[in-house]
């Protein structure tokens, strides 16, 4: 039976609940128990019988907790005047920094300013200089006099900064703050560019700024740089000046305060496309090649800023929107204000994005962070949820309001996912006071569990509850700074109904519910019953969750019925009046439960649910539990999931439906030429060819003269190749330049197949930018051809291999790849000798052979990497 999750990542292997979880409650401390504080200290023992209470001495110690900033002065606004130096990589800055105390009166300030060179630090417009103290991580500034809250001061502070990386996380893999791509010009296949990720408090290694999230002030940035460079700021550009020496100052100017991790500037080559929401100006900022392609590389942009404008009922607050595509990014993206930064995976050309929803959903996450994150900031990182769980939660509600509830739902599964995943590590709460490192936040429970939460929450309370309670949140805490009970009580303040309760088990305690369910039907008391066991471990999370939610049922001959339920204990049974048995019974029925569940049901009923159930999720659980279980109904369901209204449905159904029936092969060959989606496309040709469907070909040759998607043409063009290389040659040579992988991938299999020596100039040409998972396709098809080739020819190929395997700014895939290449010729090598008469031809090919298995071998010895160092030792000892 072939894999039902082809192509759905995991969502058919979800042994989960289809559903947000629930909120959770206080655990019961049993009476007899021995309490002790935190650890091991002093504790009295319950059941001594001394007359005078048993005393251990132990170390007491308070838990780790990290809270907010202190503020001891507020920063009002920041002025840099910025230059590079390219080739040293030094930022050549000149800041003057507003400043005045917050509350008590104070003589001193303290800047975070990381790996600076001072040139000159005192009072603007003061030439005496301020007497300070600099630790490489902090500067302490004497102000000469105290100052009171009234009084504003400005620094005048001249530096230069050299960013440096100390460390980095899963998620921002680099802290150096500031970044320079290619700055002397030596790789002709980078771009030159500067640009900045400042998250969590990174951006105090190219200005000096009190970097807390607490923080907030306006901004004016000059940047010069060489007049063919653009750059990109927050705020507006104000003034552009071009000066003597062949470079130009632009003036970036920001009226509305924000967190100075928030600041940005970006440099390089870039095509900019206009475009206008309201009266807002966006920026699309893509290399040159996609300039035609930039409206799809940020999808519906001017859409989502409607949307959300209208969704909130707060209106886009800020002067511009602007998102830039920068190579080299240590992140997905970041939501700096007004002027969003990419990693380079976005940028695609328009029709490798056709069916993709990732550049929408990331489009949607930063463009949200605009009003949770931007304008309303998390106090500090442990309540980071605060920001990025309404970042996630923004993809469900553009997908649910562009493509429908099914394609968010689809969507809600994947992130459900991969939060059980980082559950079975480790589970802490959204509000996690405890942490060892800023960057440790940044996981799935304040993504994946914070969207989801905030799912729940929304139908607790209805939607028009959910989004009023926003607006409030929003308008009250503008441009300021938040912490969890700042949104509860706005929630409290709309609903009239203390939340207590949500919000303590869903965001300050750690977990999720597990749910045992099963059902039972007494025909005697004509009731029908459900039976919920919550069997969380209850040393890792609430052992009781406080959980609101339904159950339908269903009948045969009746319309179903929707009963509320509530799970307040351990283990609960709920009884229905029934007129007659149900036909099915279903457990939260509009899947919004963050839980891991456990159900008994019988393949009738799964049968059923399929057919009768209407959520996504019901029909892909009923399939399901259909594949695991090998049921004898499993073609009919499928048969029918070939119609179903959901492409997820439609493209698991191709795999497992009835070939046998003349009817169901001819239904997916026209799927294969004329479903709307893509995915379907693809894999109705896959298994046309993998059940030797007799018109697999001629279906093959359609797609390859009227499709344009190129995950199907890849399928169609290698169904063709088996059947006629010719021809799959032919097509082939169209498609050379592609940049999509996965086509770029099938060429490289028919030429390297071929054997033809005529195809090396292609791979040579690909060798260049071949990266990640379609390296191993480009080199080892470039391989093979070498080994076909004379040993004088493949002289050139071998050296570049080997410059590539030993360079360590190559991608880890880059150096496997070439390594591979030069392991593998090494035996080609050997076993050619082999087949030589001529006794100076063998010595030649074993020589080559040799020094060739000596250059793996010194890779091997040179390689950090352990786990890589144990692949070049398999391949030496002749493993895969």
């Amino acid at each position: 039976m072939k894999n039902l999750l082809l192509l759905l990542g995991v969502v058919l292997t979800l042994a989960a609940c289809n559903t947000p979880r629930g909120a959770s409650s206080s655990q019961e401390t049993p009476t007899d128990s021995v309490i002790t504080m935190n650890g091991p200290g002093v504790f009295l023992d319950p059941d001594s019988d001394d007359e005078e209470d048993t005393v251990t001495e132990g170390n007491y110690s308070l838990p780790v907790y990290n809270p907010a900033a202190k503020r001891i002065n507020d920063l009002i606004h920041t002025r840099l005047d910025l230059r590079f130096d390219w080739a040293a990589e030094k930022v050549i800055g000149k800041a003057d920094l507003t400043l005045r105390p917050y509350f008590h009166p104070t003589d001193k300030v303290t800047l975070d300013a990381k790996d600076f060179t001072f040139e000159n630090v005192s009072l603007s417009g003061a030439k005496q200089p301020l007497k300070y103290e600099y630790n490489g991580e902090q500067i302490t500034i004497q102000l000469g006099r105290p100052y009171a809250r009234t009084e504003q001061y400005t620094l005048h502070i001249e530096y230069t900064a050299k960013p440096s990386s100390s460390g980095g996380s899963a998620v921002i893999t680099s802290n150096k703050g500031l970044f320079f791509i290619n700055p002397k010009g030596e790789d002709p296949d980078k771009p030159m560019q500067i640009w900045t990720q400042g998250e969590t408090r990174w951006n105090s290694r190219w200005f000096p700024t009190i970097d807390q999230p607490n923080e907030r002030c306006t901004q004016e940035v000059y940047l010069t740089v060489e007049d063919r460079f653009q750059t990109l700021s927050n705020g507006l550009l104000s003034k552009s000046t071009k000066n003597a020496d062949g470079t130009r100052t632009d003036y970036w100017k920001m009226d509305l305060p924000h967190a100075p991790y928030l600041f940005m500037i970006a440099v390089g080559e870039y095509a900019v496309v206009e475009d206008k929401w309201r009266n807002v100006p966006l920026q699309y900022y893509v290399e040159p090649e996609y300039k035609a392609s930039a409206k799809a590389i940020f999808p519906h942009t001017p859409e989502m800023l409607e949307f959300f404008s209208t969704k909130l009922g707060v209106t886009y607050p800020w002067a511009k929107y602007a998102q830039i595509v920068v190579r080299d990014f240590v992140s997905g993206a970041m939501e700096n204000t007004t002027a969003v930064t990419f990693g380079e995976f976005v940028q695609k050309h328009s029709i490798d994005l056709i069916d993709d929803r990732t550049n929408e959903k990331i489009v949607a996450h930063e463009m949200m962070h605009h009003w949770f994150g931007d304008l309303v900031t998390c106090e500090n990182w442990a309540n980071l949820t605060l920001n990025e769980g309404f970042a996630n939660y923004s993809e469900y509600l553009w997908l649910e309001n562009r493509y429908g509830r099914e394609e968010a739902d689809y969507h809600m599964l994947e992130e459900w996912q991969g939060y059980f995943s980082s559950a079975e590590m480790s589970v802490h709460p959204l509000i996690h006071f405890s942490y060892e490192d800023d960057e440790d936040m940044f996981d799935a429970h304040s993504y994946n569990k914070g969207g989801s939460v905030l799912h729940m929450l929304r139908y607790y309370v209805g939607d028009e509850a959910f989004f009023a309670a926003l607006k409030l949140y929003l308008d009250k805490h503008a441009f300021a700074a938040v912490e969890v009970h700042d949104l509860r009580l706005a929630f409290e303040a709309v609903t009239g109904e203390d939340l207590n309760w949500f919000f303590n088990q869903w965001f300050l305690e750690a977990g999720h519910p597990t749910l045992a369910i099963s059902y039972d039907y007494d025909a005697e008391s004509g009731k029908a019953t459900i039976t919920v066991e919550q069997t969380q471990d209850p040393e890792l999370m609430p052992a009781i969750f406080d959980i609101p939610t339904a159950v339908d049922i269903y009948f045969e001959n009746a319309p179903k019925r929707r009963e509320q339920i509530r799970l307040t204990e351990r283990g609960q049974t709920f009884d229905f009046e029934v007129p007659a048995r149900p036909a099915l019974m279903v457990f939260d029925p509009e899947k919004v439960l963050l839980c891991e569940k456990e159900e008994e049901k019988t393949e009738q009923e799964y049968v059923f649910q399929y057919f009768n159930a209407p959520s996504l999720s019901d029909r892909l659980e009923a399939l399901q539990y259909l594949v695991q279980n090998e049921s004898e109904e499993m073609l009919p369901v499928f048969n029918a999931g070939l119609s179903d209204p959901f492409w997820l449905i439609r493209a698991v159904s191709v795999g497992y439906a009835d070939f046998e029936e003349t009817p169901i092969i001819t239904q997916i060959r026209q799927m294969a030429k004329t479903d709307p989606h893509s995915v379907v496309r693809r894999e109705a040709m896959n298994n046309l060819t993998q059940w030797e469907d007799e018109e697999a070909v001629a279906t093959a040759r359609y797609l390859l003269e009227k499709d344009s998607i190129y995950s199907v043409l890849a399928a169609a063009l290698s169904t063709l190749a088996a059947a006629d290389e010719a021809a799959a040659l032919q097509y082939a040579r169209k498609w050379e330049n592609t940049t999509n992988e996965t086509l770029l991938s099938i060429v490289s299999d028919l030429y390297s197949a071929n054997g033809s020596p005529e195809f090396l100039p292609f791979f040579e040409r690909q060798l260049a930018k071949a990266d990640g998972f379609s390296a191993l396709s480009i080199f080892g098809g470039y391989q093979s051809l070498l080994a076909k080739a004379d040993l004088a020819q493949t002289l050139p190929g071998l050296s570049n291999m080997h410059t590539i395997a030993t360079d360590s700014a190559q991608s880890l895939w880059r150096k496997f790849s070439a390594t591979k290449v030069l392991m593998d010729m090494s035996n080609a090598f050997k076993a050619k000798a082999e087949t030589l008469e001529d006794q100076s031809m063998k010595a030649q090919y074993n020589a080559k052979a040799d020094e060739l298995r000596a250059q793996v071998e010194a890779i091997r010895d040179a390689e950090t990497d352990d786990d890589l160092k144990g692949i070049y030792n398999q391949m030496l000892e002749g493993g895969e």
